[in-house]
C-alpha cells in the first residue's frame, strides 16, 4: 500500500473502516449514482474499503480532514505491456474546483516515479464530458472508442472513451 500522497489541496491515503459511511454517502448522490451505479455497503466494503490489492489499489481523497472520494488504480505487471489504469470518483459537492485533476496529478505522479511505470490507462464514459475535461487537464489524450464498453444506471449499454497518458504529457 502506498504511503499518503500530497497533494497542494488534497491528501491521498489508504481506505479505514471509518470510510465506509462518507464514501457509501457520496455514491448514493444522484449526479455520482448514474456513473457508478449498484453501490450498496457490502459493495463499497468489498471494493474501496478492503479490495483485493492483487487487484486494485484504493486510495481515499482528503480535502481539510473531510472525505470526498476515492481514486484507484489497477497495475499491469506483465513487462512487455506494463502500464497502470485508474478511475475516480468524487461528492458532487466538489465538482468544478480543480481537485479531481489534482488528485489524478498527485496520483500519476506516484505511479509514474515511484512505481515505474511510463503510461497510465483511463476508460470514462463517452457522454460523461466533465470527466473527459478533467482527464484531458491532466495531459490525458483520446485513444479510440470502446463501444458499449459500460453497464450504467438503468441497466443500458453506454460507450466509453479510452484514453492514455505517457510520462511526458502529465501537466
Amino acid at each position: 500500500m502506498p504511503l499518503p500522497l500530497h497533494g497542494s489541496r488534497l491528501l491521498l491515503r489508504p481506505p479505514r473502516e471509518t470510510d465506509l459511511d462518507p464514501l457509501c454517502a457520496i455514491l448514493a448522490e444522484p449526479e455520482v449514482a448514474e456513473r457508478w451505479p449498484g453501490y450498496g455497503r457490502e459493495r463499497v466494503r468489498a471494493e474501496l474499503i478492503a479490495p483485493d490489492p492483487d487487484e486494485v489499489t484504493v486510495l481515499v481523497i482528503e480535502r481539510a480532514a473531510v472525505v470526498i472520494g476515492a481514486i484507484q488504480y489497477g497495475e499491469e505487471r506483465d513487462p512487455q505491456y506494463r502500464h497502470a489504469s485508474l478511475d475516480i470518483l468524487l461528492s458532487r459537492s466538489t465538482w468544478g474546483q480543480g481537485l479531481g485533476p489534482e488528485a489524478m496529478r498527485t496520483l500519476a505522479r506516484h505511479l509514474f516515479t515511484e512505481r515505474g511505470h511510463h503510461r497510465l490507462t483511463t476508460d470514462p464514459a463517452a457522454d460523461n464530458a466533465r470527466a473527459l475535461r478533467a482527464y484531458e487537464k491532466v495531459g490525458f489524450r483520446q485513444v479510440g472508442i470502446l463501444r458499449q464498453y459500460d453497464r450504467g444506471a438503468g441497466d443500458r449499454w453506454h460507450d466509453g472513451v479510452l484514453m492514455e497518458l505517457l510520462v511526458a504529457d502529465l501537466r
